[in-house]
């Protein structure tokens, strides 16, 4: 079945319901309904077929799901684009994956020319907002309802990711794995036609806050899109549209708990609060069940995943309220219909409280990286996917990630790889030596922290040195804090110790990540 003609069926269900909306206007379905074919027969018009690449770069807002659901009905494959990427990055995701036509808010229509520039197969720039090139693209196309024939194992999303490599490369989503994200999504968010919701989505809906969007729309509900995250304006949109569901990341979590008046908003209305993509420290977690309630639940996953493997549900999170504190510091257990074990080095599975790597074998995880066979290898071993992440399992099923086999950050909910920076960090001169690794932050669950030597003469200017990667890397990639050191450690061969380096920021900490 395509995916795109479940919101077809919702406007014939759901005509009048609200199925879009955010800070500049709404959408019904019958709305979407008529926009997303007007869209798909746009790109049709412009010489997009099925299985060519079309990318979206913007700050969230409705045209992002607009467009998930026009490709899915065109049988296109999607990329959605970090908004928070580089010029630089925006033009290699273009590149790399061939993109034909790229949909592009006003904001970063200078990395969007870039990337015009550098790419021999981008032909259209479509601009969205009121008098751009979208709506006029939309305005002179046929409403014809489009439905592409479609298998399951056509690709439809190229999701980029730097995972442990530290290289952005595309996981390749099948239409199999994003019927998985559909099962597991309605299944973990209990969406049933009959209770109506409303989804507030405030992280990037390019990415893991977006991949609701289809599940909440093949069952009428309603997506509320603000474009981004600032604590009152969050809270107070919670309160006025009575928001049922939503997804944060424990950055946004930490946020919040901080804001002195966060009391001074109803929440009533909502249920159902899903957080991930970050680890959160177990008293932070105890303290947001203590403000939400208990309606938290955790999903653990990743990009080559498609979506959450394991789930710590609310009934969880009560349990280590009442006497299993431990909980706190568990991913949960393995969700639905996806396989999560513990293995050696040699992929023998581990018996319980073992630690080893995590693997996870299911109809969600990826077909590989987009024309990248080394480094799909080394991580898509018959069928499983290895995450890299040393964890273990306890006798009732529990699962403990306890650290990383490789030096990924997660900061806020984005992975940055040490490399990226310390090539940043070595274009200036005066650095002789640097090492980038992730250390303890209450707000961002890891902040990147460079250390650094100069060289013999040299001064550092450390704000210097953060205000160069930001031009270089991008805010979020960004040191938060550099350290001025001697010298580093390093091993017989000169090989500086990262781990060694980074575990003097993590003495006394319970975890490693």
């Amino acid at each position: 079945m395509n995916l795109g003609n479940l919101v077809t069926r919702s406007a014939l269900f759901w005509a009048d319901r609200i199925a879009l909306k955010d800070e500049r206007i709404e959408l019904t379905y019958a709305q979407l309904e008529e926009r997303t074919n007007r869209l798909a027969n746009a790109l049709a018009g412009l010489g997009v077929v099925k299985g060519d690449r079309v990318a979206v770069l913007a700050w969230n807002r409705v045209e992002i799901a607009e467009a998930e659901v026009a490709l899915l009905k065109g049988g296109i494959v999607r990329v959605p684009i970090n908004a928070r990427l580089s010029a630089d990055e925006v033009a290699h995701v273009c590149k790399d994956s061939e993109v034909k036509v790229l949909l592009v808010d006003e904001g970063h229509l200078a990395a969007a020319q870039q990337a015009f520039n550098e790419s021999d197969s981008l032909q259209t720039l479509l601009v969205m907002g009121e008098g751009g090139s979208y709506e006029d693209a939309l305005d002179q196309a046929e409403t014809d309802t489009v439905c592409a024939d479609v298998t399951p194992d056509d690709i439809m999303v190229h999701h980029y990711t730097s995972g442990s490599s530290g290289v952005l490369k595309a996981a390749m989503h099948s239409l199999r794995n994003r019927r998985a994200i559909l099962r597991k999504i309605t299944f973990r968010s209990r969406l049933y036609p009959d209770q109506h919701e409303t989804f507030l989505h405030v992280g990037p809906i390019t990415h893991v806050s977006g991949m609701a969007i289809m599940p909440l729309l093949s069952q009428g509900h309603t997506n509320v899109i603000l474009s981004r995250f600032d604590v009152d304006t969050y809270l107070s949109t919670l309160a006025a549209e009575k928001v049922t569901q939503t997804y944060l990341v424990p950055t946004m979590i930490n946020r919040i708990l901080a804001a002195p008046n966060r009391g001074d908003y109803d929440l009533s209305s909502l249920k159902l609060l899903r957080y991930g993509a970050a680890p959160i420290s177990p008293a932070r977690l105890r303290e947001a069940v203590e403000f939400f309630g208990p309606i938290l639940n955790q999903g653990y996953g990743a990009g080559e995943v498609c979506s959450s493997v394991t789930l710590l549900t609310e009934a969880d999170h009560a349990l280590a309220m009442n006497g299993r504190p431990e909980l706190f510091s568990s991913c949960g257990r393995a969700l639905f219909d996806t396989d999560v074990k513990v293995v050696d080095d040699e992929g023998n599975e581990l018996p319980v409280g073992e630690a080893g790597e995590l693997v996870v074998k299911g109809e969600d995880v990826m077909q590989g990286y987009y024309n990248a066979p080394e480094l799909t290898a080394p991580v898509l071993k018959n069928g499983s996917y290895h995450t890299g992440d040393i964890a273990y399992i306890d006798e009732t099923g529990y699962i403990f990630i306890i650290d990383r086999k490789k030096d990924m950050i997660v900061t806020g909910g984005f992975n940055v790889y040490p490399n990226e920076v310390e090539h940043a960090l070595f274009e200036r001169p005066e650095i002789f030596e640097a090492c980038v690794v992730g250390v303890p932050d209450a707000d961002l669950g890891e902040a990147v922290k460079a250390v650094v030597v100069a060289r013999d003469g040299a001064e550092i200017d450390t704000d210097a040195l953060i205000i160069h990667c930001i031009d270089k890397l991008g805010k979020f990639k960004k040191p938060h804090s550099v350290d001025v050191v001697a010298e580093l450690p390093k091993n017989d061969a000169g090989k500086i110790l990262r781990r060694q380096v980074r575990d003097g920021y993590w003495a006394g900490s319970d975890r490693k990540v």
